[in-house]
């Protein structure tokens, strides 16, 4: 017996590619331009080291953090919102099926055929089918909190990785220049690398995170030489 052809599609990668991305991107981008920053201000050789790993670790708590508190706020609206979705279906049922039929009508489907399904679904889990047809949250979009904290970390220490190792193997002189090669050359292919899974054309997504790259690194530059020490 054959099984259901089950379609995969580009959307569906779009969410957690666009995560991955943006926390490497972030992390080679930031760590790279304070790197090169500081290296503009003459600073020692260790010193610079010490302030890839310094970014590196502050960077990586900061995304977590600041994804931690986003997705948990996310995650307690939804809970609040399927609570009270619970007490309406406790309250009265049958206006609820009513609403889903409803719902079901305004997709395209005749109002006989929307009740049998708004009645079967209802019957099947009556809260799952207006969680995911009435507020929009299913088990593919629910809000994890520790999750998406520990990949924003995972990608964000992953990028700001190249940075620092450059670094680290450069010698000082050839440190700041190094680090704008790489983390250049790194961030264009990520930019096109996730235009190209999305669907997108490669090379605008290039250009643009050159672009900003390229400025943040150059700003990072110019600050370290205004305001370092020889």
């Amino acid at each position: 017996m054959r099984k259901g052809h089950e379609e995969r599609h580009r959307i569906n990668t779009i969410g957690w590619l666009r995560a991955a991305v943006l926390g490497a991107n972030d992390g080679i981008i930031s760590t790279a331009s304070l790197i090169v920053g500081v290296a503009s201000a003459h600073a020692e050789h260790s010193h610079l080291v010490l302030t890839g790993l310094a970014g590196l670790v502050a960077g990586a708590m900061s995304m977590a953090t600041g994804e931690y508190v986003s997705v948990s706020s996310q995650a307690d609206t939804e809970k609040a919102a399927l609570a009270e979705e619970k007490a309406e279906l406790d309250a009265d049922g049958a206006r609820e099926q009513r609403e889903l039929a409803g719902i079901y009508v305004r997709r395209g489907l005749d109002m006989a055929l929307a009740k049998q399904v708004a009645q079967a679904l209802m019957a099947h889990d009556a809260l799952g089918a207006h969680a995911r047809d009435e507020l929009g949250i299913s088990e593919v979009t629910t809000a994890k909190p520790l999750q998406a904290a520990l990949a924003s970390a995972c990608s964000f220490s992953a990028g700001a990785a190249l940075p620092l190792i450059v670094a680290a193997l450069a010698p000082q002189k050839w440190v700041a220049a190094g680090i704008a090669v790489t983390a250049l050359a790194s961030l264009a292919i990520l930019g096109g690398l996730a235009a190209r899974v999305g669907g997108a054309k490669v090379g605008p997504g290039i250009l643009r995170v050159a672009f900003w790259s390229a400025l943040s690194m150059g700003l990072a530059s110019a600050v370290g030489a205004i305001f370092g020490t020889n």
